[in-house]
């Protein structure tokens, strides 16, 4: 999931400087996706399982695809896809933020409030080094910005109500409804001319591989370990964005950007309880307490022990 979600930001990047305007790219990718998974929940007979649950499809599709997609696809007109990605991995710091008032068990204290407290350093770094000479920048910085909250909330609403049906059924419906809630923007924002055909390619890979696919994983994964730490995912996302749009397209980020990577990695790494899951952290817990109990006394070698008696 961490490589699958890191190179969107090179795809989204060759597309609109390709001619594919940011909103129209949003939906003829969600739109794909949609087709797709659509036709497989039907296929399966998975598709009345959503019977009750379209409001809170209907939010989930506005707050992880519809307002996230074009966002970010807009950002990018205005900043590099390195530091595109590296906003996002914000979002674990915005999922423990929102958490503490929506999510009792997704909670922070201690050691993840501190990384929340680092993370956000690390976006002031980044925004204060490297984006706030360029007023320019600073919208597109702040899109993406706008885009990771969304990511935030989506996985919330996820894990409440939707996550025990079936993941190919619940996304293609919520993909089609962001399909729908981006149809006005999109013909608005239609191309003036055509698309190059690298342009067109990277529509047809950010549809089918990082999301009809990716969604579907997703849904997978929060249904397992919760958002916060599906979050995680968010680790190598820009490092994988990083490495693609230095080796690709020539990106060269700045001290700010190398900063701010680094102080939000940690952040997140913190505010997620170092990234183990409740059991594991559990079992570490119960093994420190064991550690800590005096050794139980054994007889001496060769010394004969009497029965309990009855």
């Amino acid at each position: 999931m961490s490589t699958v979600w890191g190179i969107p930001y090179l795809f989204i990047k060759v597309a609109v400087d390709g001619r594919m305007p940011p909103a129209f790219l949003a939906w003829a990718r969600v739109a794909l996706a949609a087709a797709v998974l659509l036709a497989l929940a039907w296929r399966a007979g998975t598709l009345p399982s959503l019977r009750g649950r379209w409001r809170w499809v209907a939010l989930y599709a506005v707050a992880e695809i519809s307002i996230p997609f074009p966002l970010i696809a807009f950002g990018e007109t205005r900043v590099s896809s390195s530091l595109a990605a590296i906003m996002i991995a914000t979002a674990p710091l915005l999922i423990a933020l929102l958490a503490l008032r929506f999510d009792e068990a997704e909670r922070v204290d201690g050691e993840r409030l501190a990384g929340l407290l680092v993370g956000f350093g690390g976006v002031v770094a980044l925004v204060g080094i490297d984006v706030s000479g360029s007023a320019r920048e600073l919208v597109g910085a702040a899109a993406v910005l706008l885009a990771a909250a969304g990511y935030a909330a989506g996985p919330m609403i996820l894990k409440r109500h939707l996550t025990e049906l079936d993941a190919r059924a619940t996304m293609g419906a919520s993909l089609a409804t962001a399909a729908l809630v981006l149809a006005p923007v999109a013909a608005l924002d239609h191309p003036t001319s055509t698309p190059s055909t690298a342009a067109m390619l990277a529509v047809i890979v950010l549809g089918l591989v990082c999301t009809a696919g990716a969604f579907v994983v997703f849904v997978g994964l929060v249904a397992e370990i919760g958002p916060s730490r599906t979050s995680v995912i968010t680790y190598i996302n820009p490092v994988v964005a990083v490495a693609l749009g230095v080796a690709i397209l020539g990106e060269r980020p700045g001290a700010g950007a190398v900063a701010g990577l680094l102080l939000i990695l940690a952040g997140s790494w913190l505010s997620t309880g170092g990234g183990l899951p409740p059991g594991l952290r559990a079992l570490r817990s119960r093994a420190a307490r064991a550690a800590r109990r005096p050794a139980a006394q054994t007889p001496p070698e060769g010394a004969s022990v009497e029965p309990a008696s009855a």
